[in-house]
C-alpha cells in the first residue's frame, strides 16, 4: 500500500492528509510571505502514528520552497519547531526569539 500523498486544499485554507476515510489537517492562514499555522489537527483514532509530525514536515518543506516564513500559532507546531531547531530559518525571525530557536 502507498502512502497517501499530502495536499494543499487553498480553498479551505489547509492541508490535507487522507489516511483511510478519515482527514487529518493543518489549518494555515497565508499573507505572504508569511504563513501562520493555526491548527493542527489528527483524528484521536489516528494520535501517535507521526501522522502530525509529517504533515509539518511537509508544510516546512512547502514553506520553504515557496519563499514563505512560518508563523506558528499551533501549539503542536510550536512545539515541533522547538524539538526541531533545524527548521529555524523557515519560521519568522520573532517567532524563533518566542520559540528560543
Amino acid at each position: 500500500m502507498t502512502e497517501a500523498e499530502i495536499r494543499d486544499n487553498s480553498e479551505l485554507h489547509r492541508y490535507e492528509l487522507p489516511v483511510g476515510d478519515q482527514l487529518a489537517v493543518v489549518t494555515y492562514n497565508l499573507s505572504e510571505p508569511n504563513l501562520m499555522i493555526t491548527e493542527t489537527l489528527v483524528p484521536q483514532a489516528l494520535e501517535g502514528q507521526g501522522i502530525a509530525s509529517r504533515l509539518a514536515k511537509h508544510v516546512l518543506a512547502d514553506a520553504t520552497e515557496r519563499g514563505l516564513l512560518i508563523l506558528p500559532v499551533c501549539p503542536f507546531f510550536s512545539a515541533y519547531l522547538q524539538k526541531h531547531p533545524e527548521h529555524a530559518e523557515a519560521v519568522h525571525p520573532r517567532y524563533r526569539d518566542i520559540l528560543g530557536i
